[in-house]
């Protein structure tokens, strides 16, 4: 059986992500490749449920509150849907993954990182994606795509957005290997070659 390869998308709402990995999604699949599209937080089952909480529940949410619902998502996902993927040797597309927790409770809530970090390993036994693509973008361009209607967490204003942008770039620095950058504000066309040219080199691995 081959082995299966966990591939997440990355960065701020607005920036692409969705669309590019949809259409990597389609590649994919039109060379052969089994895949399995999915997303965090709102996999299929539990996950559905949790997503509502996060993203359109009214109230007041605690920034610890807010982790834990994300963790509680994310162990959620990676037991009953990801390692079954990648044991059946498929190739995973996550919109959303750990990154997206130390980027936005971590860099944007003021979170402690160290222990997000731990809790992250936690949430996943210790697995870890082969390859992140975080799709860099400013702040103003990410808040206009996004437009008027915005979800809990759309709605946390300039300054966090801007957080988690840097958040996004710490993180790419900290692990160059595994994550990669690419900016956003180029034509969808041109970044998509730009992911096919990160996501062909995992088959040389």
């Amino acid at each position: 059986m081959n082995k299966g390869f966990f591939i997440t998308f990355e960065g701020a709402d607005g920036c692409g992500k969705t669309t590019q990995i949809e259409l990597l999604n389609k590649y994919l699949q039109e060379n052969g490749k089994e895949t399995l599209l999915t997303r965090e937080p709102g996999a299929k089952g539990l996950g559905v449920k949790l997503r509502e909480i996060l993203l359109n529940y009214d109230g007041e949410v605690s920034p610890n509150c807010e982790s834990f619902l994300f963790l509680a998502d994310r162990a959620q996902h990676v037991d009953c849907i990801i390692k079954p993927a990648l044991d059946s040797g498929k190739i995973i597309l996550c919109d959303r993954h750990t990154d997206s927790t130390v980027a936005y409770q971590g860099y944007g809530r003021g979170l402690d990182i160290d222990r997000i970090t731990s809790l992250n390993i936690i949430a996943t036994s210790g697995l870890k994606p082969d390859l992140t693509i975080v799709f860099d973008i400013d702040v103003e361009t990410s808040m206009e795509r996004v437009g008027k209607t915005k979800d809990r967490m759309e709605s946390a204003g300039m300054e966090f957005f801007n957080k988690v942008r840097q958040g996004y770039l710490e993180i790419a620095k900290k692990e160059p290997n595994r994550v990669k950058v690419i900016n956003s504000s180029d034509t969808i066309e041109n970044i998509h070659k730009q992911v096919l040219e990160l996501v062909n080199k995992l088959w040389q691995v």
